[in-house]
């Protein structure tokens, strides 16, 4: 094991030390995220009213902003054993490349076939609905880490699941939609004629290449058609950022164990799963008074929902069916152009990393994707592992730190969340390869179409 100060090359916590309970940041803010919304009546939404859409514990995790931790069941925990603790890894040959004082350490969530932190929700979700009694459910996914993940938990529970695609990747991502398919779920390009709201958008937008928002209302409709299902999302959600914290309780424990303390924490941001997962613990020591951190969110320059967005109540997805959140938003009927980081292509931002952007907790950044490609080829030539597109916006904006604290000769604990790994994004890598990759990003008018059909709400 490679040595540097007596820190380890990749910092393990035992099996005994990985986290019993899940964090709740909203339990430590003093001015809480807004209520979500009943869109008919406007009213902050009733457990339930939630309970028709979510698993009825799943409802109440969503709803509780009060109660600081949760207990993981011990099945959910007994599952997590098979890829968890995941590594914190110091990128000893990244800082030798860059030349840089900076210390970069990265939070690897690929150790499992989904190949991304999306796992870590999934088998919660599905457990909940297991233990509910129900049939099956339905989902959306991006980039397709989240489908093939929640594939992954429902298979293992013996639930069905069937998905909803948005359809660039369907198209670009042949593979993660076959694992999706070989661990027996149901695997539909986005929008689909099947659903009412699949065809409504068809029709509106000819040739779509879709968006979550659109897939959102898709899986939302499947659900409630038929008995015995519920819906399920894998980003956005307060109750997704709270299965996640398990991401940033672990990093945290890792760091406390050598005595290392952060200086920067990045994560890339689309919906805010990863991120949110990730700083939930460090925004807990801000919020209480016990430490400092510069936390940067990278969101993609095709899709700035926080450098470019409005935070407004909107509606979470393209279809309008969902309930109302006040987000930082492009738009429920923005449909961002066909990047290849998937993931991130979603119109709005989770309540919860909204609220603390709002409040000055965090800074955004958005980056071109070719400069994203730039800096993931960068990594996997260095430290041996193919990046997803995702995660490499938070590479790019480590990097880019990394040199800072060079010019200015300081030494940063840089800590950066690889939420999981690029191998079924080949599609993409071919296009950077061959320099067919073009960057994409929305001019103001743009933008303030789709801004200004928010709904009115004081």
């Amino acid at each position: 094991m490679k040595m540097t100060n007596e820190i380890p090359y990749k910092i393990y916590l035992e099996e005994q030390e990985m986290p019993r309970e899940w964090y709740n940041v909203r339990a430590d803010m003093k001015k809480k995220p807004a209520p979500i919304l009943n869109p008919n009546t406007l009213q902050p939404v009733t457990l339930e009213e939630l309970s028709g859409i979510f698993c009825e514990e799943l409802a109440k995790q969503e709803l509780d902003d009060t109660t600081p931790y949760f207990s993981i069941p011990q099945e959910i925990l007994d599952f997590y054993k098979m890829y968890r603790p995941s590594p914190l890894v110091r990128a000893y040959c990244l800082e030798k490349q860059l030349d840089t004082p900076a210390h970069i350490y990265y939070k690897f969530e690929g150790n499992n076939t989904s190949g991304s932190h999306k796992l870590n929700s999934a088998i919660a979700q599905a457990y909940y609905a297991k233990n509910q009694g129900l049939k099956g459910v339905t989902t959306e996914t991006g980039a397709g880490q989240w489908g093939t993940a929640l594939s992954m938990a429902c298979s293992y529970l013996g639930l069905d699941c069937q998905v909803y695609m948005v359809k660039c990747s369907y198209e670009q991502k042949p593979f993660r939609r076959e694992v999706m398919r070989t661990y027996g779920a149901r695997v539909t390009p986005s929008p689909s004629m099947n659903t009412e709201i699949g065809r409504k958008i068809n029709a509106e937008f000819p040739g779509t290449t879709g968006s979550l928002g659109c897939a959102i209302s898709e899986a939302v409709e499947s659900a409630l058609s038929q008995d015995g299902y519920r819906y399920v999302l894998g980003s956005v959600l307060s109750q997704v950022l709270l299965h996640q914290s398990i991401i940033g309780l672990e990093a945290k424990a890792a760091l406390d164990k050598y005595g290392i303390k952060a200086d920067m924490i990045i994560g890339c941001a689309g919906g805010g799963s990863n991120l949110g997962g990730l700083i939930s613990p460090f925004v807990g020591e801000i919020l209480r008074g016990e430490a400092n951190y510069d936390i940067i969110a990278v969101e993609p320059a095709s899709c700035p929902s926080l450098t470019r967005g409005v935070y407004a109540y909107d509606f979470c997805d393209t279809g309008k069916v969902c309930p109302l959140a006040k987000m930082y938003t492009l738009g429920s009927g923005f449909i961002p152009s066909a990047s290849h980081a998937g993931g991130l292509r979603y119109h709005g931002m989770s309540s919860v990393v909204s609220e603390l952007y709002d409040q000055g907790l965090l800074t955004a950044r958005s980056v071109e994707q070719t400069e994203v490609f730039k800096a993931a080829q960068t990594f996997a030539r260095i430290e041996g592992i193919l990046p997803a597109p995702e995660s490499s916006h938070a590479i790019k904006v480590a990097i880019d730190e990394a040199l800072k604290c060079k010019e200015t000769n300081e030494t940063k604990n840089i800590v950066f969340g690889l939420t999981g790994t690029g191998y079924f994004d080949m599609v993409a890598y071919q296009k950077f390869n061959d320099g067919e990759m073009r960057d994409y990003i929305p001019t103001d008018e743009e933008l303030r179409k789709a801004i200004d059909t928010l709904p009115k709400i004081n």
